[in-house]
């Protein structure tokens, strides 16, 4: 008999408490991009185009001027990830019924600061996790480590088919911000991503007998040769300075519905038989490729809108707001086959088959 596949149990969410609605973002960016000298009502046109009502801020928007050097914004992105990324991981081992000491893997993404240790050092004493646990920190993945991260856990819980693993994602984007940057990529970016952070926890196959959640049955990474021009970051003196071509949406367009549709057909499976579409919140023009790229009806990414709408682009994070929207919906019924998917830079796909 072939062991059950990992299960994913629960997802915490954690936002920073700075919470402040779009108009009031592009009031500030407005009037410091206007003493610059720089279209600042092109600002407001970009912002708005990018149909997010609001966002969660690492900081309070009035200590954002005095992120002057990259140590200090990397210094706040170590101390507000390290509380929203225990509180998220807390929220989500909760959730799962159980404590810190039962996690055996601990996965952690991120795009938006560095640290060594990294974060999940850190938690590991913050909450308490045994001194035997399996720390795996990932950087550079982006908007797709969400689900590469749930991905790899899941590829490790194949051999450990007993353990516990946690998946977590900290994005604080808005500690990437150059303000000095008036290019059209740093103008998108500034209007789109949010901070956030979420944390997974899954269960090997033979300890989640009796999961509510789905389990992941197969998992696909895709590659497009000669992309990583795309989407990324290039490092300067002040931070991370945004790559983010306007071609991103013709490459998902362009190529996602063939990769999705050779993944599902080596499972037996056509589009037709996915009734959950749990896609990444990369923007408006990316959320419709990816409907475009798979002739999806507009309802089936109806959560990825929402979540954007309500707290942005979360990087890494998204695609796992999404999915613990779906898992709080409880509307999946038995045998009931999901999609998780998110792409990001590479230029990279990460596909995940679900099964309830």
């Amino acid at each position: 008999m072939a062991p059950a596949h990992p299960a994913i149990l629960s997802v915490g969410r954690a936002l920073p408490p700075n919470y402040v609605d779009q108009e009031t973002l592009i009031g500030a960016l407005t009037a410091y991009w206007s003493a610059k000298h720089h279209n600042a009502g092109r600002l407001a046109d970009v912002h708005r185009a990018a149909q997010v009502g609001g966002r969660h801020l690492a900081l309070p928007l009035a200590e954002y001027p005095g992120l002057d050097s990259f140590g200090k914004t990397n210094d706040a992105f170590i101390r507000v990830g390290t509380e929203v990324g225990e509180a998220a991981i807390r929220a989500a081992l909760d959730a799962a019924e159980l404590a810190p000491r039962d996690v055996d893997h601990l996965w952690f993404v991120t795009v938006t600061g560095i640290s060594t240790p990294s974060l999940d050092a850190k938690l590991a004493n913050r909450l308490g996790l045994k001194p035997s646990v399996k720390r795996t920190p990932v950087f550079g993945l982006g908007c797709l480590a969400g689900a590469a991260g749930l991905a790899r856990a899941s590829d490790a819980l194949r051999a450990f088919p007993g353990d516990v693993a946690v998946l977590l994602s900290v994005e604080l984007c808005s500690l990437t911000l150059q303000r000095d940057d008036a290019s059209v990529a740093n103008l998108v970016a500034s209007g789109l991503f949010g901070d956030g952070a979420a944390a997974v926890v899954l269960a090997g196959g033979a300890r989640a007998n009796g999961a509510a959640g789905p389990r992941i049955v197969a998992t696909r990474s895709v590659l497009y040769p000669d992309t990583e021009w795309v989407m990324g970051w290039d490092v300067v003196d002040s931070g991370f300075k945004v790559v983010l071509s306007a071609k991103v949406p013709e490459v998902i367009e362009a190529r996602v519905g063939a990769d999705v549709d050779a993944f599902l057909a080596e499972h037996g499976l056509a589009r037709g038989d996915v009734r959950h579409w749990v896609a990444h919140t990369g923007g408006p023009k990316v959320i419709e490729a990816f409907r475009r790229a798979l002739a999806l009806p507009e309802a089936a990414l109806a959560r990825s809108w929402r979540s954007l709408r309500e707290v942005g682009n979360l990087s890494s994070a998204s695609v796992l707001f999404v999915l613990g929207d779906f898992l709080d919906a409880q509307d999946a019924r038995t045998g009931d086959v999901g999609l998780l998917a998110a792409m990001g830079p590479g230029f990279s796909a990460e596909l995940l088959l679900l099964r309830w």
